[in-house]
């Protein structure tokens, strides 16, 4: 270790430090959740301009498990968001739901098994494995938007230079303007969830949220902030700041200016207790890797103690993908019962 790496060591250490308060764990998870609106930026502005949920529907499709609907989803008149939405094909009126959140790639097509050019996917999925699919035969309806930056929802500077995401322009412009790109992401998230909660064919108080990679960022500050989110599924993210974002190249949307001096990564994705959490991750992946995520579960498992049944995970034989061989079916069964 060189000097500089030690100045970079001291100022992280510093940072820890000078977030232990000495208060009581409610008084300090109420204070991280106003902290972490706070960081995320303010959005109040798009809150007054805000329109009448009135989606269009421009696609339908039917296959023999299930329904995919494609909706544009107006929330301001300059804001509005892509979303497919998969129900069940059963006798039911009214289902549990399940926010779904994409990472990196080509977008939510991904997750609802389609290929980057809108075709069917029938080949073997790739690393987010159609999970939006595997959800809704378990009958759950599926909320699955196209998260902000990502396929059709790219600023057009991006996409006459054939870029893959706007990720990096989005988040330095609102960096100038104190914002953060993860907040806006969540923002929306919470739009949706306000457009969920609102239907009349989904169950209240059975929503439940589940991201994968940049997805799952979106997911955990979403779930911490919002107690309508009963369960939350985290793949390919759950670990420490040291250990990912700070260790090695990420993308920008990861990043948060201020965040780690109030609290590490897994107390701020403890804010979901007491309600379900369940942590799934690759024991090879190199983005976030496995020995960050074992010191975050212990954080976890020490926010659940009292509540032990509502936390779980699964480290599976993988890299920087999902897996959902234990996942789906806790997701399904928390927000179920």
């Amino acid at each position: 270790m060189n000097k500089l790496d030690q100045l970079f060591e001291q100022f992280y250490n510093q940072a820890l430090e000078d977030s232990i308060k000495a208060v009581g764990p409610v008084e300090r998870k109420l204070t991280l959740k106003m902290n972490l609106l706070n960081l995320l930026g303010d959005f109040s502005d798009l809150e007054e301009e805000k329109v009448a949920f009135q989606p269009e529907i421009l696609e339908i499709k039917e296959f023999g498990e299930y329904t995919r609907e494609l909706i544009i989803l107006p929330v301001t008149d300059v804001l509005e968001i892509k979303m497919y939405v998969l129900t069940p094909n059963n006798d039911k009126e009214t289902y549990p739901s399940v926010l779904a959140l994409h990472g990196h790639g080509y977008g939510v097509k991904e997750i609802v098994g389609l290929k980057a050019d809108g075709t069917e996917d029938e080949g073997i999925p790739g690393i987010h494995q159609h999970f939006a699919v595997q959800l809704v035969k378990r009958g759950l309806k599926v909320f699955a938007p196209e998260v902000i930056g990502f396929g059709e929802r790219m600023l057009t500077r991006d996409v006459e230079q054939g870029k893959q995401n706007s990720c990096e322009a989005m988040a330095t412009n609102l960096l100038m303007e104190g914002k953060t790109l993860a907040g806006l992401r969540v923002w929306e998230a919470r739009q949706v969830l306000n457009y969920i909660e609102g239907r009349q064919d989904t169950e209240p108080g059975r929503i439940g949220m589940m991201g994968f990679s940049g997805g799952a960022l979106v997911t955990a500050y979403t779930a911490a902030l919002d107690p309508r989110v009963k369960a939350t599924v985290l793949t390919g993210f759950t670990n420490t700041f040291k250990g990912s974002i700070m260790s090695m190249r990420h993308c920008i949307d990861n990043y948060v200016p201020g965040i780690l001096n109030y609290a590490e990564l897994p107390e701020w994705i403890a804010l979901i207790a007491p309600r379900g959490l369940f942590v799934e991750a690759g024991i090879n992946d190199p983005l976030f890797p496995n020995k960050h995520v074992k010191e975050a579960i212990t954080v976890l498992e020490e926010a659940y103690q009292s509540r032990p049944e509502k936390f779980s995970y699964d480290m599976f034989e993988g890299g920087h993908e999902i897996s959902g061989r234990k996942a789906y079916d806790w997701l399904n069964k928390q927000i179920s019962n």
